[in-house]
């Protein structure tokens, strides 16, 4: 749906976002380069887990009959080494020593530790009275069977996968293949992060907040800069749409006079699905489509940048990569507070977990351009544009940035 001049609610804006979700494909990585992305294919234990009898202990194998039979002091016969063939208990009323990790010897049933355990002249002599059948003894296929899924598709692959993947031989991954990302920051006002800026000049600073927020999601985004020169920016725009799956920018989407990008966006036949969000910050958001590159244009001041990206883009990625997301957070709000405008408000807090419960606290700052601000606090609590006032102890969903 297109919306020209009206503010359309956040809600519609989120749906709009979600419905335009791209698929990158797969492709396979190695298993060390495997880690925060998300799978493609379920993962299958290609034999039991353990795949044999495991002495868990360090000790002796013994036979139990010969333990019921009152047999007390063994005889050993040999050592049942991890990682070396399986031996046989040679007489039911002798005994081998094992290590952790072995195959349970031929023979035997029942692990007892050395710590319960004295050896003197080759004989191993109880210290306990006390036996259990099969103890210490890791069984065979008890964790999981042959054929059993172990890791579904679309889980994220943490180190926890990464170790189920290496002990089932996966040497390559295959794995949603993430987006090309370009962003875009415009504006003869912004200078590099080396440079001493001029006193009408700052420097960049929201292409790194988003880049950053990108490569924890595994992306590894390309960033770019274009002077208020408008057809320098259109040729360049031009370029990029052609290269990249993604492009995001920061500026240039509002009224002001040097606000040329949905002028050019519309030139370049990009499809606008939307301009202006019913929030603050981050009213002037633009969102669209050019068959299939996905166009977030962000506005200018940083918190509306920031909220805006993991308000929209984060969630865009999660489904696009099919990837499993935990359920929405709710924090309680600490204090109250009041908001008279008519828009889904994102309030930056400070979280504080009590007995398990999130308190937030509200710290507005000094609005959209507060940069400083976000490092005061943790999360932004999304207040509903239906009601102007807002409890302590009234719960709303909050968008973490800090754990």
């Amino acid at each position: 749906m297109k919306h020209s001049k009206s503010l359309i609610p956040v809600e519609e804006a989120v749906r709009t976002v979600l419905d335009a979700t791209e698929s990158f494909g797969t492709e396979l990585v190695s298993l060390e380069d495997s880690l925060g992305r998300v799978l493609r294919e379920d993962i299958k234990a290609d034999r039991d887990m353990p795949p044999f009898d495991r002495v868990s202990m360090d000790g002796i194998a013994i036979n139990y009959k010969a333990f019921e039979m009152g047999k007390r002091s063994f005889p050993i016969e040999n050592i049942q080494a991890a990682g070396s063939e399986q031996k046989t208990l040679q007489k039911n009323d002798h005994c081998l020593e094992a290590m952790t990790g072995a195959m349970l010897p031929a023979g035997t049933d029942t692990i007892i530790p050395y710590e319960l355990i004295r050896i003197e002249n080759g004989r191993a002599e109880l210290q306990v009275n006390e036996v259990h059948y099969f103890q210490n003894i890791h069984k065979k296929g008890l964790d999981r069977k042959k054929n059993q899924i172990l890791i579904p598709a679309h889980t994220v692959i943490s180190a926890a996968e990464i170790g189920v993947l290496a002990t089932v031989g996966k040497s390559t991954v295959k794995v949603g293949k993430l987006p090309k990302v370009a962003i875009i920051s415009t504006g003869d006002e912004l200078v590099d992060v080396s440079e001493i800026p001029e006193a009408y000049q700052i420097r960049k600073s929201n292409v790194h907040t988003i880049a950053s927020t990108l490569r924890s999601l595994e992306l590894n985004p390309d960033l770019f800069h274009i002077k208020d020169d408008k057809n320098k920016l259109r040729a360049t725009i031009k370029s990029l749409l052609e290269e990249y799956d993604v492009l995001m920018f920061s500026g240039a989407v509002s009224k002001g006079k040097f606000d040329f990008l949905p002028e050019i966006l519309d030139d370049l036949s990009v499809q606008k699905l939307f301009h202006k969000v019913k929030q603050r910050p981050g009213k002037p958001f633009w969102f669209g489509k050019k068959e299939r590159t996905t166009i977030f244009a962000f506005p200018g001041n940083p918190v509306s940048a920031y909220v805006s990206c993991l308000k929209y883009f984060v969630p865009w990625l999660d489904k696009s990569l099919n990837r499993k997301t935990e359920d929405k957070a709710f924090a309680v709000l600490a204090e109250d507070f009041l908001f008279k405008p008519e828009l889904t408000y994102f309030l930056q807090v400070k979280i504080e977990n009590k007995k398990g419960v999130l308190l937030a606290y509200p710290l507005a700052g000094n609005g959209s351009g507060d940069l400083a601000n976000l490092s005061d606090n943790d999360a932004f609590i999304e207040l509903p544009s239906d009601k102007n006032e807002f409890k302590k102890g009234e719960f709303y969903p909050i968008i973490q940035y800090r754990f």
